[in-house]
């Protein structure tokens, strides 16, 4: 998401309560819904400022071996970076990340914001926000003039609001994406002042980019409830799961006005895509059933005078699995090009346990 930030300047009526309350509690509150992803250890943030050029990089996929692929939304052309990553073996943190520079399609960058990579045809998609699309490339980065058929709802999504995530899962054979703001027509769209929750579509495809369901995905509410300079609330990045489910990565952008006190707030759920949408309806009924999810972790990062972490987190992927077969999620920041010399570009890992 491209976000610059501004210069400074009675007892028989129990049970029915309490069925009453569960119904409206969150899906992610109380016990956990099924078997889960549990988080092992969430490692501290870090940033390799002599291998890796200042850069908006929003997405992030497995190519092989220890190399990753990159977008960035405002890089020079349209294409993807090639990046090493190299993570300890035991503890899942990052030891080296290195660019290793980038495969151009010599055409204009489209606001490429999520990035896939498909084995089984050994091709890429990027998801453009600023067009809407998702093209496909081959591993040097031209175009291949194949695409997503992208159902006609999402022309609804506004420019900065589009689509972000993309991922996908050689056993599901799925490829997945969402808007990042709920569209014209399904509701609100969250504001650091209103405490809306977003209501998103989730579209997957198979594997020749055609459409194949959409879900209902109801995003918490926000933190905030402050004005701000500028404010970000959305899904940014989803990895899909082989046993069909997805982590979805809830990304609050908060600016402060005074810049200083400005955060971001990250959960990481996991949900299960069961009851897709049956039609192109408005999201904003009571009717409307929403894909579960379990919170799984949260973090937070500030910009204060005297903590410079804050890490705008937008691209998220699989990593490697380690000794003791836990598996390594790799998230990747936005700095906004290392924002006045202030923000960094920030990788963490997670690492977590699937069942």
């Amino acid at each position: 998401m491209y976000l610059p930030i501004p210069t400074a300047k009675p007892l028989l009526f129990i049970p029915c309560i309490v069925a009453l309350i569960a119904t409206a509690l969150p899906a992610h509150a109380g016990t956990q819904p099924r078997d889960t992803v549990q988080v092992v250890r969430a490692n501290e943030q870090r940033h390799f400022p002599a291998t890796v050029p200042a850069g908006n990089y929003s997405g992030i996929t497995h190519y092989r071996d220890n190399q990753y692929l990159v977008v960035s939304d405002k890089s020079k052309t349209d294409g993807f970076f090639i990046f090493d990553i190299d993570i300890d073996s035991i503890s899942g943190q990052l030891i080296q990340v290195v660019n290793r520079g980038f495969c151009s399609s010599q055409l204009a960058n489209r606001d490429g914001e999520g990035i896939a990579y498909l084995p089984v045809s050994q091709t890429v998609l990027i998801s453009g926000e600023a067009d809407g699309r998702i093209l496909e490339y081959d591993p040097n980065g031209q175009l291949t003039h194949r695409e997503a058929e992208v159902p006609a709802i999402y022309r609804k999504a506004d420019r900065n609001l589009g689509f972000e995530a993309l991922g996908y899962n050689a056993y599901t054979h799925r490829v997945w994406t969402c808007n990042e703001g709920t569209l014209d027509g399904d509701g609100p769209c969250s504001d650091s002042r209103n405490g809306a929750r977003n209501r998103l579509r989730f579209q997957s495809f198979d594997e020749a980019l055609k459409p194949i369901a959409q879900y209902a995905y109801l995003t918490d509410a926000p933190l905030s409830t402050r004005t701000s300079a500028l404010f970000a609330m959305g899904v940014p990045t989803i990895t899909p799961l082989s046993d069909g489910s997805l982590l979805v990565l809830e990304r609050e952008f908060y600016v402060s006005p005074a810049k200083l006190g400005s955060y971001v707030n990250c959960r990481l759920f996991q949900a299960w895509p069961d009851t897709p949408l049956t039609s192109e309806d408005c999201l904003n009924r009571d009717d409307v059933l929403y894909m579960d999810k379990h919170l799984l972790t949260q973090w937070q990062t500030r910009l204060t005078l005297f903590n410079h972490s804050l890490a705008n987190y937008e691209g998220m992927c699989l990593g490697p699995r380690l000794a003791n077969g836990s598996q390594v999620i790799i998230l990747v920041s936005d700095s906004q090009d290392q924002y006045y010399g202030v923000l960094k570009d920030w990788f963490k890992t997670l690492v977590v346990r699937l069942k």
